[in-house]
C-alpha cells in the first residue's frame, strides 16, 4: 500500500512538472490542425469544441497594427535575458526553442519568465497591412499564469544573416517530433532591436485553442535576416502563419 501511494505521488509530481514546462503558445492536442487544406485557420473553431475561441473569440491574434494611440504612461520593457543552451523541437507546426529557466522581462510592473520562442513565416502581425518575411514570438508567463508575448519582425536582405539564427539554423530538426540540442550559449536578446519602441494590445495565442487574455508587445523596428536563412526555414515550413483577425474595437497603444 505504501509503495502504491509513493508511486502515485511520484506520478502526480511528474505531471505537474510536465505541465509547467509545456510551451504555452503552441498547445498539444489530440485534434489535428494545419495551416492549409481542410484543417486550416478558417475552420479551427469547428475542429474541436476546445478550439471554439478560434472562431467565436473577440480578442484574437494576430492583427493589423494601425491607428495606434500614443500612451506616454507605458514604460519601456525591462529585459533580463541570459545566454544558455536550448532545445529545438519540430512540433509539426513550427520550430520551438525551449530555453532554460532564468530569462525574464518586466512589463507593466509584472515579471514574466521566458518559456520558449518560435518562428512564423511570413510574419503573423501586419503593420498598416504589410507582412514581413518572418517573425519570432518570445513567449513569457507570469507566476499567476498570465502570458506576455514579444513579437519581432524580420525582413530578408541578401547576405545579411541574423546572428542568433546563424547559431540555431544548422540544428533545425526537419521532421515532426524531432529534437536537437544546441549546446552553444544562445542569448534571446540577440532578437531584440536596438530601438525598442513597441505597440501593445490584448489578444490571444495564435494557434489552437486560441486562448485569449495574452498581452502582446510588437516592436516597431524590424531586424534583418539573409535570404538563405529564410529559404532554410521555408524548406521545413513553407507557410505557418494564421490570417489576420478582427480587432472588434480593441485599442492598440504605442509607447512612443
Amino acid at each position: 500500500m505504501r509503495l502504491f501511494v509513493c508511486a502515485a505521488a511520484f506520478l502526480a509530481t511528474a505531471a505537474a512538472i510536465h505541465a509547467q514546462n509545456t510551451p504555452t503558445d503552441v498547445v498539444p492536442s489530440n485534434t489535428p490542425w494545419e495551416y492549409t487544406d481542410g484543417r486550416g485557420p478558417l475552420v479551427w473553431g469547428k475542429l474541436d469544441p476546445a478550439y471554439s475561441a478560434c472562431s467565436k473569440g473577440k480578442e484574437q491574434s494576430p492583427v493589423d497594427i494601425k491607428g495606434a494611440h500614443l500612451n506616454k504612461a507605458l514604460q519601456p520593457i525591462e529585459f533580463h535575458y541570459v545566454a544558455g543552451s536550448v532545445t529545438l523541437e519540430n512540433n509539426g507546426h513550427t520550430i520551438l526553442a525551449i530555453v532554460k529557466p532564468g530569462s525574464y522581462i518586466v512589463a507593466g510592473g509584472s515579471r514574466y519568465d521566458l518559456q520558449q520562442f518560435h518562428f512564423h513565416a511570413p510574419s503573423e502581425h501586419a503593420v498598416n497591412g504589410k507582412l514581413t518575411d518572418m517573425d519570432v514570438h518570445l513567449v513569457h508567463k507570469s507566476a499567476d499564469g498570465k502570458i506576455a508575448e514579444i513579437a519581432v519582425r524580420f525582413v530578408q536582405e541578401r547576405g545579411t544573416p541574423n546572428a542568433v539564427m546563424a547559431m540555431l539554423w544548422p540544428h533545425l530538426p526537419k521532421t515532426t517530433g524531432a529534437k536537437e540540442q544546441v549546446t552553444d550559449m544562445v542569448n534571446p536578446g540577440g532578437f531584440l532591436p536596438r530601438e525598442r519602441g513597441y505597440w501593445t494590445y490584448t489578444g490571444s495565442i495564435t494557434t489552437p485553442p486560441c486562448t485569449e487574455g495574452v498581452r502582446w508587445f510588437l516592436f516597431e523596428n524590424e531586424l534583418s535576416m539573409s535570404l538563405d536563412q529564410l529559404r532554410v526555414f521555408q524548406s521545413i515550413f513553407k507557410m505557418n502563419s494564421r490570417s489576420l483577425q478582427d480587432l472588434h474595437g480593441r485599442r492598440i497603444e504605442a509607447n512612443e
